[in-house]
């Protein structure tokens, strides 16, 4: 039996069932490589789901907290807090978008991050609304799930959600829904279904992570920026998946020329550590009283050592640009691979820098969905020795994560296994 089969029949024995996980089980790392218990080397385009945008194991990151380790590794930022926590608000604050005074919490995952934003709008406000999108991710928490635009797996079996959590379709011009019907349904919803002036926040991924990799259009941020300043409605943006230099700017927002009242980030932020942030309108984030946002582990030191670094590396290793630069890359090969005779199962390629995902299709007529097909070419890809993850409400898109730092031969390296692996699939599935 191989390391890896003995630790799956562990796992099944030992693990959660609802805790889903890939076969591979990893043994150490290095930038864009990961090798898994019996030896077996991959090319990592998944990126711990947009961790380690430095890589995994970046030299600086692991230096800072090496260092923070020595002084201390734990005092509850509530009990005895440190200057480390204090800068860092102080450079989150400064590189969010929008000319206006912020203030910054820290806590530990992207949903506490969620949860304390739609706290912190709910106080502020004094309403108790939240609008959220079709095909948005935002969380396993209970208000997580709530916002969440997608059931299965994320809702399914567990009962009742908060009230008043209500979704408007996110455009998806692949999928014929356009930014003039989805503003025109919201409109709606705000006539018959809940008083804009008992809606405290409107929640949105500027890429939508799990729901596909979907691009909000900038002119529908933009209108519902306008919206939420009409009725004094709190702009949440959930940077969690699309932030911190993935899409070629530090925050995806920035994209559109659209700052939200309150930013939401976690995944890249500390390089492979577990932090997550709020960073927004200072008189918003005050809103909470004293004691009401926060947590024991929040902010914990070495991830508030290793998020420094990572800020430096972005800057220093122009990992803006160098997202661009893979995005556009990937995008190329992939468009070319779409546009070969026998590959008319890749419907749609889609991306912001380096968060690129294609979507895959039984027919370009209807565009229904392939997930049989995309697990295949998932597999494929494991096999050969890269690793992508799939997406999408209808599990048939992949998504492609690398790390910003990847090295050049290793993103060639990696798109000739991913082209390797969809023409293996598709072919698969004509025999």
């Amino acid at each position: 039996m191989s390391n890896t089969d003995a630790l799956k029949s562990r796992r099944a024995d030992a693990v959660a069932n609802g805790v889903a996980t890939r076969g591979i089980y990893a043994a150490c790392a290095e930038n864009a490589e990961l090798w898994d218990v019996d030896g077996k080397r991959f090319i990592d385009f998944a990126a711990g789901i947009a961790v380690n945008n430095t890589g995994h194991r970046h030299p600086k990151v692991m230096a800072a907290v090496a260092q923070q380790a020595e002084a201390f590794t734990h005092t509850c930022f509530h009990v005895a807090p440190y200057e480390g926590y204090v800068s860092l608000a102080e450079r989150l604050n400064a590189a969010t978008p929008g000319d206006f005074d912020k203030k910054t919490m820290l806590v530990t995952t992207g949903a506490e991050a969620v949860e304390n934003a739609v706290k912190m709008a709910r106080a502020f406000t004094g309403r108790s609304g939240v609008i959220a999108f079709s095909g948005a991710f935002h969380g396993r928490t209970l208000m997580g799930m709530a916002l969440c635009g997608k059931v299965n797996p994320y809702k399914k079996a567990f009962g009742a959600m908060p009230p008043e959590v209500l979704h408007a379709p996110f455009p998806n011009a692949f999928h014929g829904v356009s930014v003039e019907q989805s503003l025109a349904i919201l409109d709606n919803m705000l006539k018959s279904s809940i008083d804009p002036e008992r809606v405290a926040a409107m929640i949105i991924e500027p890429v939508q992570g799990e729901g596909g990799f979907n691009i909000a259009p900038p002119e529908f941020l933009k209108a519902i920026r306008a919206i939420c300043d009409e009725h004094g409605i709190i702009l949440i943006a959930d940077e969690v998946q699309a932030g911190i230099a993935r899409t070629g700017k530090m925050f995806a927002f920035d994209h559109a020329g659209v700052a939200a009242d309150l930013v939401t980030m976690a995944k890249g932020l500390a390089g492979g550590f577990p932090l997550s942030a709020v960073t927004g309108r200072a008189e918003i984030v005050d809103a909470a009283p004293a004691g009401g946002i926060g947590g024991t582990y929040a902010g914990n030191p070495l991830a508030v050592a290793a998020s420094h670094a990572v800020l430096d590396v972005i800057d220093e290793e122009k990992l803006c640009d160098r997202a661009t630069e893979i995005g556009e890359k990937i995008n190329a090969r992939l468009t070319e691979l779409a546009s070969r005779q026998g590959m008319e199962a890749i419907g749609d390629v889609r991306g912001l820098g380096a968060m690129v995902a294609f979507e895959l299709v039984t027919d370009r007529d209807t565009n229904a969905p392939d997930a049989a097909l995309t697990m295949a070419i998932v597999a494929e890809a494991e096999a050969r020795g890269l690793i992508i993850l799939p997406c999408g409400t209808r599990g048939n898109a992949v998504r492609l994560l690398p790390p910003l730092t990847v090295p050049a031969d290793q993103l060639d390296e990696a798109l000739d296994i991913l082209e390797a692996s969809i023409e293996a699939a598709i072919n698969a599935k004509g025999v």
